[in-house]
């Protein structure tokens, strides 16, 4: 799949701090890019706020980093990526196997790898399975508006445990991440990756244009 992802807006020298070069936090694709089999979500800075977002609030943000993808449930990381890890890890009062940098379960990656036919467990794939869950829990629609509302972190709340429910709760008793700073982490990065796009957007259009001849008529003829 990195394959089809060579399209995709390259990192900014003048990026926001809060989007490292060259990582995937910054990553969205070039605005004439189709679904494929491969890669059935395209990731517009929608969609890659609120892919941010979900690593915010599991904890596996690191910074934007793409060491994000390697973590599993505690902090430890995965030495591969080559499969879910699969392995349960105790700490404090909860146990889970979540991993990723979506904290996915065994069961619901199964069921994405089934579903979209992916496989390995890297970072392009993960992006991909955090958005079939999304539109699983029929909330990509809303995604796609630009606006983080209590109503969408709401309905995505069964998926990740630190969204928050419309009572300010996490849907499964686990520690949850306040509304509010959800919504100002996702606006921040929405801002900077529509920055990005429109940038690139300008590039293109400029690389796109007739180059002007200035010298003689004849010598402009005769241009290769």
């Amino acid at each position: 799949m990195s394959g089809a992802l060579a399209s995709s807006l390259p990192s900014s020298p003048a990026s926001a701090s809060l989007l490292p070069p060259s990582t995937r936090s910054q990553l969205v694709h070039l605005p004439d890019v189709q679904p494929t089999r491969a890669i059935p979500y395209v990731i517009t800075p929608e969609r890659r706020a609120m892919l941010n977002t979900i690593r915010f609030a599991e904890g596996t943000w690191k910074g934007g980093f793409d060491v994000g993808y390697r973590v599993m449930f505690g902090g430890g990381l995965m030495s591969s990526l080559n499969r879910h890890p699969n392995r349960v890890i105790y700490s404090s009062r909860y146990a889970s196997a979540a991993a990723g940098a979506y904290q996915f379960m065994p069961f619901t990656w199964d069921l994405v790898r089934r579903s979209l036919g992916v496989t390995g467990f890297g970072p392009e794939v993960q992006d991909q399975g955090a958005l079939f869950l999304i539109q699983r829990r029929k909330a990509l629609g809303l995604t796609d508006t630009g606006n983080l509302s209590p109503h969408l972190a709401a309905k995505l709340a069964p998926e990740w445990a630190s969204f928050p429910t419309l009572a300010g709760r996490s849907f499964y008793g686990q520690p949850v991440k306040k509304y509010d700073r959800l919504r100002s982490f996702y606006n921040v990065n929405l801002v900077e990756l529509r920055r990005l796009r429109d940038e690139k957007r300008l590039q293109l259009s400029e690389a796109a244009k007739p180059a002007v001849c200035t010298g003689s008529r004849i010598a402009c003829a005769t241009q290769l």
